[in-house]
């Protein structure tokens, strides 16, 4: 059960705290070592608005798609409607065998966008292979379960390349027979310097959220993948943004490349976005306190190293709080079952490091809190991201000293 010591609320947000530009009680001292610089904190003020947002209307439905119809009835069965906008203008140019850059953010459906062609290719042609590259572990793993719903008795398998799992294993899954491999760049890149991993066999190539990626550092494992990949083959490009070296990136990788974009708003109009200031208080205790109260009951909380999050999430369950913490330095397994848990209600809070602000679809987040503020304002974008989602309303506060 969760532990509130607090009953006054309003609107999901607490009472008795200061937001904006007042001040907090100044009992506790804050640490204020190893701080980087702080952006603007007007940066992290902003109203959530009604946003009336229009039916959008498809030019296809995905019984229009020339695609297998055990494909069409695993979409059904996974309970797709009608396609997204990035699924009705990617998937027929995927099919035609165009080379496509998406630009999209994460929640727009673009994992079946790419997904669904793929599939439909390989079911008639088991000669194609397809290579999925992403940035995080996360994000392979519900790409690799979301094509599982799709391949349902297609006779396709699929492996997953991952840090943080048993390497033996994925050996041994790459020597049976497959037609998919999903996977982060590291553990591709390990594997195929082992010889284990044959990306020339690869004909079919996804480099999805290729801007999270290199803002990873993974710029020159990506180049070093696409120098190995054969000459001949299908291409698909996916990112929220295109800067010069993402482009240059793009330029390299791509022949005669179709562009889909659908762009959402850069920040969510339906995420309410406050500071708290601390005065000197400690971050631990105004967090403590912001747990205790009703309403926050789905709460993401981000930090900066994965050493303050271990250290913080330590405290909270002492505490009595129902959280769990997800970092570099946790097993795969653990990180996915911390995740598993929190994705179906059984944890109040997830404390996280940036690993987890990109990439992953989790209903129902009430309140993202930025315990140590972000590197930038990009990551405070993805951070935020996290609520706010499919028309629900969110709040996301940032702590400020």
């Amino acid at each position: 059960m969760r532990r509130f010591r607090h009953n006054n609320h309003h609107n999901g947000k607490p009472q008795g705290f200061s937001h904006g530009n007042s001040r907090f009680g100044q009992r506790f001292g804050g640490n204020k070592r190893n701080q980087p610089k702080q952006l603007d904190p007007n940066l992290f003020v902003q109203k959530a608005t009604e946003v009336i947002q229009q039916e959008y209307i498809p030019t296809h439905s995905f019984a229009d798609f020339r695609i297998a119809d055990v494909l069409k009835q695993n979409i059904i069965l996974k309970g797709y409607a009608s396609p997204t906008p990035i699924q009705d203008d990617a998937i027929e140019p995927i099919l035609q065998g165009r080379d496509v850059i998406g630009l999209a953010n994460t929640g727009t459906g673009k994992t079946a966008a790419f997904l669904i062609p793929l599939i439909n290719k390989i079911f008639f042609n088991r000669s194609q292979k397809v290579l999925v590259v992403v940035p995080t572990r996360e994000l392979a793993v519900q790409i690799q379960d979301e094509c599982n719903a799709f391949t349902k008795n297609m006779d396709i398998n699929s492996v997953l390349l991952i840090g943080g799992a048993n390497m033996s294993r994925q050996i041994q899954s790459l020597r049976q027979n497959h037609h998919i491999v999903i996977g982060t760049p590291g553990r591709i890149k390990d594997l195929a310097n082992q010889g284990k991993l044959h990306l020339s066999q690869y004909n079919n190539i996804v480099l999805d959220e290729v801007d999270r990626m290199m803002d990873m550092g993974f710029i020159h494992d990506i180049r070093l993948l696409i120098s190995k990949l054969p000459k001949v083959r299908q291409s698909l490009f996916f990112s929220a943004t295109m800067p010069d070296d993402i482009r240059s990136v793009a330029n390299s990788f791509l022949q005669n490349p179709i562009t889909v974009s659908v762009k959402t708003h850069e920040t969510s109009h339906n995420v309410e976005q406050d500071i708290i200031r601390l005065f000197g208080k400690a971050k631990a205790d105004v967090l403590t306190e912001l747990l205790s109260k009703q309403g926050f009951d789905k709460v993401l909380v981000f930090g900066r190293t994965k050493w303050g999050i271990e250290k913080l999430s330590k405290m909270l369950k002492k505490q009595g709080f129902l959280v769990e913490a997800i970092h570099g330095n946790k097993s795969q397994n653990q990180r996915q079952r911390a995740l598993t848990e929190f994705k179906n209600g059984r944890l109040q809070a997830l404390l996280a490091t940036d690993v987890a602000s990109r990439g992953l679809d989790i209903d129902d987040v009430t309140h993202v809190i930025n315990y140590d503020q972000p590197a930038s304002y990009e990551d405070y974008i993805h951070r935020i991201g996290r609520t706010g989602r499919a028309g629900k309303k969110g709040i996301a506060l940032t702590f400020v000293e």
